[in-house]
């Protein structure tokens, strides 16, 4: 077993690692930044080390620095959390060139799927439905035209090394695409140093549902039933929930089925996350893969039972999975928000200091914080302050806990996205389950603080 790890990351996934570190009596290294300073997750680590300035290419970003403390630790092993350098195949490259254990899949794997593009490629092959488009970068935007043409509006204009939604625009005309491509060209080149662009057609209301999927280095693969993660603003996942409301079962065995036959095609091993977008006749297809743990893991160890950074970590160790897909749980429902600092009418980042901070309490509550009272939510930073995560027997129990619970949730000193989250747990069209991808657009009119 691995004695040492370093996290290369922060927040509330550092500290959710080091909560499984210790589990599993592991020392840990956190690393920060001047601006992370007081935060919780360097005082929980065994030992803690000063990375340099709040910008990430100084910080979080620094390969080099990263791995000069790594040696100076002794660590073993090097988990990256998500974000940051988590799909970075030079970075695991430099971590086993290090002599380090990476807790992620092969660089070479991390690389080929890290392009949308050439992951399209790849799935295709492994015999996954891909949403028409063009499987390969865009000449120009005299191309893009013409794809368009092809395959029929509206369209989606996608940055092939992109995420998060930064590079990616619905574009419904001739006249849009142009005005559309070269700015998105820009911006994918300026968050992600590779400006290719490629075509997708865009799916009319659609849900989002991703298979979470774990690997070994033997060839044994299972998947850990589906998340749905429909509710989503700006192309950004605010709802996750396990399992899907809208899946039969018959779907879900296809879905997961699928996702085990690519992962294994392709070599994959450890934790990784197949996305896919399902239409109303619940026909799925293939978007994209993250090679790395999810933001909204939590919701599928609650309905498992499993520690995804456990078995990450074990099969980083060159342990075989301890069980098989017949084994493989599900039991209840769990659902997942994401508590933002930020304006809940203009969604734009609101950083500042936390005055007060009361959680709920009760059955079927977790927290994943990533501050304490007092903190100050950096403007170097993503702006996510925390998730809650509520378990229920049913769905329509876990929705009732959800809204038990953000009654109770109280952020003072700074805004919060908390009012958006009410507003969306009491819409009865969410406990009806029909959470396309436009819900907020077509159910959330207006939000009051």
């Amino acid at each position: 077993m691995i004695q040492k790890i370093l996290i290369a990351n922060r927040g509330e996934i550092a500290r959710r690692i080091i909560r499984t570190c210790k589990k599993l009596n592991i020392q840990t290294v956190a690393i920060y930044s001047e601006a992370d300073a007081d935060a919780p997750f360097v005082s929980e680590a065994d030992e803690a080390y000063l990375l340099g300035a709040p910008q990430v290419q100084q910080s979080y970003l620094n390969v080099q620095k990263i791995l000069e403390i790594a040696s100076l630790a002794k660590v073993d092993a090097i988990h990256p959390g998500y974000g940051f350098l988590s799909e970075n195949a030079d970075f695991a490259r430099s971590c086993q060139s290090a002599g380090l254990i990476f807790i992620g899949p092969s660089p070479d794997v991390m690389q080929q799927m890290g392009s949308k593009v050439e992951a399209r490629k790849t799935m295709e092959q492994a015999g996954l439905p891909l949403v028409p488009g063009l499987s390969r970068p865009l000449i120009d935007v005299d191309e893009a035209v013409q794809v368009a043409k092809q395959i029929g509006y509206p369209i989606m204009l996608k940055a092939s090394a992109g995420g998060g939604g930064i590079g990616m625009q619905s574009v419904d005309n001739e006249a849009e695409l142009i005005k559309a491509f070269e700015g998105n060209q820009k911006r994918a080149q300026m968050f992600f140093g590779n400006g290719d662009m490629f075509i997708e057609k865009r799916i009319l209301q659609p849900r989002h549902i991703e298979i979470q999927i774990l690997a070994d280095t033997f060839g044994n693969a299972v998947y850990l039933w589906e998340r749905e993660c429909s509710v989503q603003r700006r192309h950004q996942k605010v709802v996750e929930e396990a399992p899907s409301s809208f899946l039969s079962e018959e779907t879900r065995r296809k879905m997961g089925e699928a996702a085990v036959k690519a992962v294994q095609a392709i070599g994959y091993y450890n934790a990784g996350t197949l996305e896919f977008l399902v239409d109303h006749e619940q026909n799925f297809y293939f978007l994209e893969m993250n090679t790395r743990l999810q933001v909204e893991h939590p919701v599928t160890e609650e309905i498992t039972g499993l520690d995804l950074v456990e078995q990450q970590i074990r099969i980083a160790c060159g342990e075989k999975l301890s069980f098989t897909q017949n084994d493989v749980k599900l039991e209840g429902h769990a659902i997942e928000v994401r508590v933002y600092a930020e304006d809940p009418k203009t969604f734009y980042p609101a950083p500042g200091k936390i005055t007060d901070l009361q959680l709920p309490n009760g059955e079927g509550i977790r927290h994943e914080l990533a501050v304490h009272n007092q903190s100050v939510v950096s403007h170097f930073y993503d702006p996510m302050i925390a998730k809650l995560v509520i378990k229920g027997e049913t769905r329509n129990e876990a929705i009732e806990r959800l809204k038990e619970a953000l009654a109770h949730y109280k952020v003072q000193g700074i805004k919060s996205n908390i009012p958006l989250l009410e507003e969306i747990a009491a819409h009865e069209a969410f406990k009806n389950g029909d959470t396309t991808t436009d819900f907020i657009d077509k159910y959330i009119k207006k939000v009051t603080i």
